[in-house]
């Protein structure tokens, strides 16, 4: 059965779904922020398949939010190491990380917590607006097109009314 791709949507979170495809492909980020970069440790941590692995390795090279670097020639053995592109993804873990504390920890707490090097403290993520800093929640944040939505579809009446507020 073949995979409907989102790739070409006009909604970034279905296009960044289309890259991670799977359950995997974030917990791959996950443990390379983590400091995992060889194949066998990223096996090893996860219990993936190879097989597997090796397809999700791939695809993040190929969409760059990991470099591959050889660290032995014979035989060849490379690193997997965050891009920028790769590096930016950490917010996205943050905020996932915060809602599953929030709705999904059990009595003992969260399993992991984040420290904040820059004030010392430990912390969560919380999505602010870049313009004035106060929250963003459901009830105060609506959508809007944007300037890459695409014309044909922002003069349909069903998908005008999506965007307004």
């Amino acid at each position: 059965m073949r995979r409907t791709s989102f790739a070409h949507w006009p909604c970034s979170i279905a296009r960044t779904m289309d890259l991670l495809g799977d359950w995997w492909t974030p917990l791959v980020l996950r443990e390379a922020f983590y400091g995992i970069k060889r194949f066998d440790e990223f096996q090893e941590s996860l219990g993936i398949a190879r097989n597997t692995l090796t397809d999700r390795l791939r695809r993040l090279v190929d969409e760059g939010l990991l470099e591959k670097r050889p660290y032995q020639t014979e035989p060849v053995r490379y690193d997997y190491l965050l891009t920028e592109k790769g590096r930016d993804f950490h917010t996205v873990l943050l905020a996932m990380n915060r809602w599953g504390d929030r709705w999904l920890a059990g009595e003992e707490g969260p399993p992991v917590t984040h420290h904040h090097d820059v004030c010392g403290q430990e912390s969560h993520a919380e999505v602010v607006c870049a313009a004035c800093g106060e929250p963003m929640t459901a009830e105060n944040t609506h959508p809007r097109m944007g300037p890459g939505y695409p014309s044909r579809l922002a003069e349909r009446p069903d998908v005008r009314e999506r965007f307004t507020g």
